[in-house]
């Protein structure tokens, strides 16, 4: 079948990204961040480690915004969720500082707009572990606006995770497409590539390549971005 959409992930792809020096400066800012309320930084950060793996394992009967604050109040008590307005405070202030640790690559506004310009439908199909204020402002960072793409998730719109292809599965449902008319495009090698399992094709951009697994890139198209441009204008 002929490709009618492709689908983008965000974090080391669309947006150069060191990905330790990523978390060090988001959780060590939004643990300074919450100190005042009490939250120990310590547990903290393990309750947003926990909360993402409580995502990652979501089954689809919630949403992973539940997922989360339902693993979240396990821990601090259902007193806890009171204090989601100051996450989100967090996100609309502080999350910023976590930018530092993101490069650019003006050439990804150059592959979307390649995207567009061969008539295809286009979808951010980010990991859904950030709610969408906090997704809103890494597009902005990788020179992209939320315009620009058709869908994006986030734990507010999505109830499964990458690497779980039922992932995949909810966007083609959301954009009435088969797997076989999608192309993901992504840095991971095991996150992105299990796009495969729900029928789409995949191209790597290995700028900031993930491939702890040691996945056997001859099997995978990629490259750089002039090479993700290439492979997108040959489609």
């Amino acid at each position: 079948m002929p490709i009618k959409a492709v689908l983008f992930d965000l974090d080391g792809t669309l947006l150069p990204m060191d990905q330790d020096a990523f978390v060090k400066l988001y959780f060590g800012n939004l643990a300074k961040k919450m100190a005042p309320l009490g939250y120990d930084p310590e547990k903290l950060v393990a309750s947003i480690w926990g909360g993402t793996k409580a995502m990652v394992k979501n089954d689809g009967s919630c949403t992973n915004e539940e997922a989360f604050w339902r693993y979240f109040a396990s821990l601090f008590g259902e007193e806890a969720r009171k204090d989601e307005p100051h996450f989100d405070a967090f996100y609309r202030t502080d999350f910023e500082k976590a930018r530092a640790s993101c490069g650019y690559n003006e050439k990804a506004a150059q592959l979307v707009k390649a995207v567009k310009e061969k008539g295809l439908r286009c979808a951010l199909a980010t990991n859904p572990i950030f709610p969408d204020i906090a997704t809103s402002q890494r597009i902005q960072w990788a020179g992209l606006s939320k315009g620009d793409f058709e869908l994006y998730t986030t734990y507010e719109n999505a109830r499964h995770c990458k690497p779980n292809p039922a992932y995949y599965q909810d966007i083609l449902e959301k954009m009435g497409l088969e797997g076989s008319e999608c192309v993901m495009i992504g840095n991971d090698a095991v996150e992105d590539v299990a796009a495969q399992q729900a029928g789409m094709q995949v191209f790597l951009i290995d700028d900031c390549l993930l491939n702890g697994d040691k996945v056997d890139m001859d099997t995978i198209p990629h490259g750089n971005f002039d090479d993700a441009i290439r492979f997108v204008k040959a489609l």
